[in-house]
C-alpha cells in the first residue's frame, strides 16, 4: 500500500502536540534530508545525486511542488535535464515513504516522518497551496479496515481535503 503524505514545511506546522511518532519527527529541510539519508544507508539503499536533489528541492520547498516545477528547480544538475529522470528519482522517493503524492493537485510534499512510512490525512489549501499534515493514523487504518471488509484490496489510500487554511480564511481568500 502506498503511504500518503506528511507536511514537508517540515519546519513550521504547530501540531506536535498531536504527532504519532514525535521520535521520527523531523524539522527543517536539512534535518529532513539526513533522516532520508540515514534511512537509505540504514535500509542498503541508493540515494543518488539525482535523488538527493530532488529530496532537498522538495523539501525546500516549504509547500507541494508539482514534477515539472521540480524539474525546472533541478535544471543544470548533474542529469537532471530529463523529467523521466525526474520522475525516477519521484517514484524512488514515493515507493519508499520519503515523500507523498498528492493526487487532487497533481503535486508531491515531503514527509514530516520519513522513518514512518503511514498514511495520514493531509489538508490542502487552495489559495496558497499549502499543506498540513493531520498527524493521525486512526483514519487510514479505519478506512482501510472498511474496504477490507468489503472484500476489497486496497492499492493506494490517498486522504486530501481540499479547502481554506486559517491564514487565507483570516485574509478573507
Amino acid at each position: 500500500m502506498q503511504r500518503p503524505a506528511k507536511k514537508p514545511d517540515v519546519a513550521s506546522e504547530g501540531a506536535h502536540g498531536h504527532c504519532a511518532h514525535p521520535e521520527l519527527h523531523t524539522h527543517g529541510a536539512a534535518d529532513f534530508v539526513a533522516a532520508v539519508e540515514r534511512a537509505c544507508r540504514e535500509r542498503g539503499l541508493n540515494l543518488t545525486p539525482i535523488r538527493a536533489d530532488a529530496l532537498k528541492r522538495i523539501a525546500e520547498a516549504g509547500k507541494p511542488i508539482k514534477a515539472y516545477d521540480l524539474l525546472e528547480r533541478m535544471r543544470g544538475g548533474a542529469g537532471a535535464s530529463a523529467p523521466p529522470t525526474v520522475y525516477r528519482a519521484l517514484e524512488f522517493l514515493l515507493q519508499h515513504g520519503f515523500i507523498h503524492r498528492l493526487v487532487s493537485i497533481n503535486a508531491f510534499l515531503a514527509c514530516h516522518h520519513p522513518l514512518a512510512g503511514h498514511v495520514v490525512p493531509i489538508l490542502i489549501c487552495k489559495a496558497c497551496e499549502s499543506a498540513q499534515e493531520l498527524e493521525d493514523e486512526t483514519l487510514a487504518v479505519q478506512v482501510e479496515a472498511m474496504a477490507t471488509a468489503q472484500g476489497f484490496a486496497p492499492a493506494a489510500t490517498y486522504l486530501e481535503v481540499l479547502g481554506v487554511c486559517a491564514r487565507c480564511a483570516g485574509k478573507g481568500a
